[in-house]
């Protein structure tokens, strides 16, 4: 069995008095006043992440933008099936000249420049407002309106 393992195995055990005083080592801070359950959650969370690493920057910003949504009381729209991996090129031809994009971990690269989405990049290459995912081919016009209608 590896440390990971008996760390997470020893969790339910513990009292919720145990589970404070093990937050306050495994997260270096006080332990919010949440369930017994909560803070199993948090540890096992973050002692996993301490050996596999952390979620990935696309995951997480999906994530924010999701409980953004939610916390506006907006019904969260349905997960995108399209998945970029960081280093994906994706090239599209607009009036006779061609555009290459480079996906990053944190946003899209176009011109030597970071962009936090594929929209903005369609509106500084064609002057227009359009769906970046469309611009580029990643979408069809059904996908795209299915989206804006919810």
């Amino acid at each position: 069995m590896s440390e990971l393992d008996r760390q997470l195995a020893a969790l339910p055990m513990m009292s919720p008095t145990e589970l404070r005083q093990e937050w306050r080592r495994v997260l270096k801070g006080p332990a919010p006043s949440i369930t017994p359950d909560l803070l199993r959650r948090g540890i096992a969370y973050r002692l996993q992440e301490t050996v596999h690493g952390a979620l990935a920057t696309g995951a997480a910003r999906e994530l924010d933008q999701l409980a953004r949504r939610i916390a506006r009381g907006d019904t969260p729209l349905p997960a995108s099936t399209i998945r970029l991996k960081p280093g994906s090129r994706l090239l599209r031809t607009w009036r006779n000249k061609t555009y290459v994009v480079l996906v990053g971990d944190s946003g899209y690269i176009y011109d030597n420049r970071l962009f936090a989405s594929l929209s903005i990049i369609a509106r500084e290459i064609t002057g227009t407002a359009w769906s970046g995912p469309r611009f580029f081919g990643l979408l069809s016009k059904r996908a795209t309106s299915e989206l804006a209608n919810g």
